[in-house]
């Protein structure tokens, strides 16, 4: 007969089991002109046990001074099993409607989602798609703003289980969506030294991909649902791959995508989380500050 003790040793080795992770929210940032004001996360809503479940959030008609409003904000998460290969599915949802900022960008409607998905079986990294993630009615000072979106980014999951800041391909392709920024004529300094750095980490870790281990530490990488934008015709507005930048005003970006790396207490190795945020942006003339809008993320882990 078993002893008590003995009961969660053997389930601890021989039953898998699954830990969650999904955050999302609808606005975030800090305004520095005209206005000092933290603007602290709408509508937030996290996913963080083995349980899983589906969690909601709502919020509406929210005004910042009247310079940043939107009408209203939805976020979603939830994490369950998966029928497909009896894995588990973690979903992270943020919908923001109606938003106007200091009348310079506008939407009806903006969707961040991403979704993870791990195999039981040789599945410690998961597969990861945006679906869902989209931009309704995108607009600077009126005029139309048309994206051009790559939903395989961040392509399949790597061979061999191992984690995404390894396989080269995926870095590769950043690498390549990264330097068309860093190296464009005309790019703003503070945007090239920003673009440079992450440059720089993106070739760090392709030097080390071929290692047996996963790198040390928690590194990063960023790069874009979005591959090209369209033009937009206001003088002196140009694009630098999923990057905008308007005189007077500042730069967006658009459909910002964060792969990173973190580790779990109890877990052998660390896990990849992945960040989608819509709308970045950077103001720094008519007003100063950081907004990020519509972001997601999700990530999880799992043993043995």
């Amino acid at each position: 007969m078993a002893t008590m003790t003995e009961i969660p040793e053997m389930v601890k080795t021989k039953t898998p089991y699954h830990d969650y992770h999904a955050e999302a929210h609808v606005l975030s940032g800090k305004l520095e002109r005209p206005v000092e004001q933290e603007i602290e996360q709408h509508a937030p809503v996290a996913l963080q046990d083995r349980r899983g479940g589906h969690f909601t959030r709502f919020t509406e008609t929210v005004s910042i001074e009247g310079l940043i409003t939107f009408s209203k904000g939805k976020t979603r998460v939830s994490g369950s099993r998966s029928l497909k290969h009896n894995g588990w599915v973690t979903l992270s949802t943020s919908i923001l409607e109606g938003l106007n900022a200091f009348e310079v960008i506008t939407a009806d409607r903006v969707v961040s989602q991403v979704s993870t998905d791990h195999a039981e079986t040789d599945g410690h990294y998961p597969s990861v798609t945006f679906l869902g993630s989209q931009f309704d009615n995108l607009r600077v000072s009126g005029f139309p703003i048309e994206l051009k979106l790559n939903f395989a980014v961040c392509g399949d999951r790597p061979k061999d289980d191992r984690s995404y800041l390894q396989d080269l391909a995926f870095l590769s392709r950043v690498k390549q969506q990264i330097t068309k920024v860093a190296a464009a004529s005309g790019l703003p300094k503070e945007l090239k030294a920003r673009y440079d750095e992450r440059l720089s980490e993106i070739e760090k870790l392709i030097r080390t991909s071929s290692a047996s281990e996963p790198p040390a530490g928690e590194p990063k990488v960023v790069c874009s649902l979005v591959e090209s934008i369209g033009e937009v015709p206001i003088p002196g507005v140009t694009s630098y791959g999923h990057v905008l930048v308007i005189p007077g005003f500042g730069s967006v970006s658009f459909g910002e995508i964060t792969v990173g790396q973190t580790w779990y207490k109890d877990f052998e190795k660390p896990s990849v989380y992945f960040e989608v945020s819509n709308l970045k942006i950077d103001m720094g003339c008519l007003a100063q500050g950081q907004v990020t809008a519509s972001s997601a993320k999700a990530n999880g882990a799992h043993r043995p």
